[in-house]
């Protein structure tokens, strides 16, 4: 089976997890877990960065840190992977899902504007599948409305936004480092933020809201969100390839493309002119004169060994979310997406038989 994404793991990460495990430094206090903040929200051009568990909690504590509650309204997109509007529930407050762009598969800075009403306190851009949102009419969006403007870039590590890097283009951004995502450390997050006193009120609620003078006192309900120094020693290690690791993925988007562009019925994924795109995942769209639907097209690849994943369901069609609105493009994006095989470890020789399958399929199904 060629793997949808698995992490490429070499000796540094076993020098550095060694290294942690001999030190008996295994839980959240230990060396790494500073060295890991440090470099990462460097890499982002951030001042502060504060390792959590995983991806989902670093944003309910970046949530929870800007004190957003119950009554209040977050707007993001549909078109994301759950967690996204999982977290806005955890804090009380109320997703406001809207649509996404054709051209980038990212919120619609228009539909986010049409969304802010007097209970608005956030937006939530989420940097889908590698390629970055459209920041600055977010960025205007919030600052007339002032409003909370937070990075979901769970999925786009190193990726630029004119020149910038995603993290840094907001008052809060957020990370995954899952086995999957670009660089990981199994399970792990981070909150990047250029604000001190945010910052601070980040490491304090995910510490168990102890007080710094006490530690056994606690004024008020925290979490415990930290990471432990075994996941970040494994992140430094990977954060010293993360060029590799995106060098890699950005030339296998360019082999799929070459082969690809010419297969009638699939559209392939988007890069807008100020954009660098990291291809998380490799995404493309299943048209109607592919000559087969994206279930069955995927059902084929897996009976030819292939590993593949479907766009995000749109979170306002999931039962706990579902909503009587209509998000035309995200649905559509949602029922012709298919995620190809797009990890660092994947092969050009593997890419040639996912693209040779797909250029046959078609073919058939025609």
């Amino acid at each position: 089976m060629i793997p949808i994404a698995e992490p490429s793991m070499g000796e540094k990460e076993l020098e550095y997890v060694t290294d942690c495990v001999r030190s008996g430094w295994v839980s959240s206090l230990g060396e790494y877990v500073k060295r890991f903040e440090r470099g990462f929200a460097a890499y982002c051009g951030v001042r502060h960065g504060v390792a959590t568990h995983n991806g989902t909690v670093a944003l309910h504590l970046a949530l929870a840190a800007l004190e957003i509650g119950p009554g209040d309204e977050v707007i993001l997109p549909s078109l994301t992977f759950v967690a996204t509007a999982n977290a806005v529930a955890y804090t009380g407050a109320t997703p406001i899902l809207v649509d996404s762009e054709p051209g980038t598969w990212n919120i619609d800075p228009g539909a986010a504007a049409r969304a802010v009403s007097p209970r608005t306190r956030a937006i939530i851009a989420v940097h889908l599948y590698g390629h970055p949102a459209d920041m600055d009419p977010l960025r205007a969006l919030a600052e007339q409305h002032s409003l909370a403007l937070v990075e979901d870039a769970a999925e786009a590590h190193g990726a630029r936004y004119k020149g910038q890097r995603v993290g840094s283009l907001s008052d809060v951004a957020v990370f995954s480092f899952f086995g999957n995502k670009i660089i990981t450390t199994g399970e792990g997050g981070m909150v990047l933020t250029n604000d001190s006193e945010l910052a601070e009120r980040c490491f304090f609620l995910e510490n168990q809201a102890r007080h710094k003078d006490n530690p056994y006192w606690h004024p008020e309900i925290g979490y415990n969100y930290r990471m432990t120094n075994v996941q970040a020693a494994l992140g430094v290690a990977q954060l010293e390839r993360i060029d590799e690791l995106i060098g890699v993925r950005v030339r296998n988007a360019a082999h799929y493309r070459r082969r690809l562009q010419e297969v009638p019925g699939l559209s392939l994924p988007p890069c807008a002119e100020w954009a660098e795109n990291v291809y998380w995942m490799y995404t493309v769209l299943v048209e109607e004169d592919y000559g087969l639907d994206r279930d069955t097209l995927m059902a084929r690849l897996r009976e030819r060994g292939i590993d593949t994943r479907p766009v995000f369901y749109p979170i306002h069609t999931l039962p706990m979310y579902r909503q009587s609105q209509r998000l035309p493009v995200a649905e559509d994006l949602g029922r012709k997406g298919i995620n190809l095989p797009s990890g660092a470890t994947l092969t050009a020789e593997q890419i040639d038989l996912v693209c040779d399958a797909l250029t046959e399929l078609s073919q058939q199904g025609r």
